[in-house]
């Protein structure tokens, strides 16, 4: 299960969050000098919820359409930016750097 100090290991990580599933942020930790603020966290985990949302959504009417399976359920959900990426599984997230990011090892620790 994962935690704020875990995911905070991880190379170069600029934030972790933990968000409720309707995207409010419960808690988070900053990297020292992170431009992140608390604000940029909470709009992160609405995003994160909205888009696992929308993904949901399509997985499961790809399922019901084609009658192929394993598109469901949705595992995580990854946005990368111009500078960072977000990464985000069940109701935690991570923001590292897009030139650390190892997202095997990101996944692995929000697992």
């Amino acid at each position: 299960m994962a935690d704020l100090d875990s995911l905070m290991k991880l190379d170069g990580a600029e934030a972790a969050f933990k968000f409720s599933p309707s995207g409010e942020l419960i808690e988070h930790k900053l990297a020292d000098g992170s431009s992140l603020n608390e604000s940029a966290l909470d709009l992160l985990s609405h995003v994160c919820v909205a888009n696992m949302s929308i993904a949901t959504m399509q997985a499961r009417g790809w399922e019901n359409m084609t009658g192929m399976q394993g598109f469901y359920p949705i595992e995580g959900f990854t946005m990368v930016g111009f500078d960072w990426t977000a990464v985000a599984n069940g109701e935690y997230g991570v923001v590292i750097p897009n030139d650390k990011v190892d997202y095997e090892k990101a996944y692995a620790a929000l697992a």
